[in-house]
């Protein structure tokens, strides 16, 4: 999004369109769907799981992470990931705003 638009849009609004975009592709429903799964996770377990190149996995981990649904520590040289189960509560409360706001009465 250029800069001089941004303020064309409210906060809620960029977080929203963020969330779906993590959502919009299928990799990343898949990663966040196998890290849900585990206590933590290294990288590497992500790509056996999703099939992707190691370099993939990394750029869409770096989109989930953007949009704060991810926490991550290092364990020696890798890195584990497991969900940001806060974050996703506040999410929740956001789509279900968003939704419960938008008029049925349309068409």
């Amino acid at each position: 999004m250029g800069v001089t638009k941004i303020s064309l849009h409210t906060t809620e609004q960029i977080e929203i369109a963020e969330i779906a975009k993590v959502l919009a592709h299928p990799a990343r429903v898949a990663i966040l769907q196998y890290i849900s799964k585990q206590e933590g996770c290294i990288c590497n377990d992500i790509v056996d799981e999703v099939g992707l190149a190691q370099p993939t996995i990394s750029q869409h981990l770096q989109v989930i992470r953007k949009a704060g649904l991810l926490k991550g520590n290092f364990e020696g040289r890798n890195l584990c990931y497991c969900l940001d189960v806060e974050r996703f509560k506040e999410l929740q409360k956001i789509f279900t705003s968003f939704f419960n706001t938008t008029s049925a009465s349309c068409c």
